[in-house]
């Protein structure tokens, strides 16, 4: 770990951000050029104590699920993601569709998607990015790790991960997460993260392997969905898909059509927040 030159890389990305460069607002009058370092820290989900230290050389070796936080948070190219891994003595992470650095440009697309659920996710179903509307639609993905970051394997292996959905839907989108899984598989191969989540759950949910064995293939496309809130009841959304080139990564936005009920629920659920709207 070169910590001198990490620090430098660090301050040198922060000080050319601007706050609408990460979706934030301008705020007051700033004294110095580009993110103060609590709103990085904030970003990348860490400490702003931690923030500092590693910007004054004094911090502990970053894990690689720290970088890729800092990394999004900001907005560094591929490139510069992978100088800033080596800098804090990590291989950088090979590039293949199931990378799951998202690019700034898809970034600031999402970035500006402020009024209606937005997320951006990987082709294993893994929640990369979700604005506050988004996860307090559907709550706050960021909280899993390891297999169950995908949203495929947390539908075959957690029941309550079906509840979002009226019960004669679930067959049809429980075959939809497997054929875009299997798009995944056959791009990636067998020995990929891809490979990893089809094996294991075969092992853990006979009812995957009945799907999986149908042999579907096909990538997320735009829908119209029912899906059951817990205090807001059945909304009824538009979902449309924005993939990136290489068909890795899919924004995600649900919306509503103008001045119907599920219009009203989402500005409920935009003035609330996540709380619970029995304490509201």
């Amino acid at each position: 770990m070169d910590r001198a030159p990490l620090a430098d890389f660090l301050r040198s990305r922060r000080a050319g951000l601007r706050p609408e460069d990460v979706g934030l607002a301008e705020g007051a009058r700033r004294l110095v050029p580009g993110l103060r370092r609590e709103e990085v820290a904030a970003l990348a989900g860490m400490s702003t104590d931690y923030y500092v230290r590693l910007e004054q050389s004094r911090g502990p070796q970053p894990s690689e699920q720290m970088l890729s936080a800092l990394a999004r948070a900001m907005r560094l190219s591929n490139d510069e993601r992978d100088y800033l891994y080596r800098l804090a003595g990590h291989n950088a992470p090979p590039r293949t569709p199931l990378d799951t650095h998202v690019s700034p440009a898809l970034l600031r697309v999402f970035d500006r998607l402020e009024e209606t659920p937005a997320f951006v996710l990987s082709s294993l179903g893994e929640t990369l990015a979700q604005n506050r509307l988004g996860a307090a639609l559907l709550g706050d993905h960021s909280r899993f790790t390891g297999l169950a970051r995908s949203g495929v394997y947390r539908w075959f292996t957690d029941p309550s991960e079906r509840q979002i959905y009226p019960v004669d839907d679930r067959a049809k989108q429980g075959r939809l997460q497997v054929a875009g899984l299997r798009a995944a598989f056959g791009t990636a191969g067998p020995r990929s993260r891809a490979g990893t989540l089809v094996r294991e759950l075969r092992k853990v949910s006979p009812e995957f392997a009945e799907v999986w064995d149908l042999q579907d293939v096909a990538t997320r496309f735009s829908d119209h969905k029912t899906l059951i809130h817990p205090e807001l009841g059945l909304i009824e959304l538009d979902c449309q898909a924005l993939f990136t080139e290489d068909q890795g990564q899919t924004l995600l936005v649900l919306t509503a059509a103008p001045r119907s009920e599920a219009a009203e629920k989402l500005a409920l659920l935009a003035v609330v927040g996540q709380q619970r709207f029995a304490e509201a």
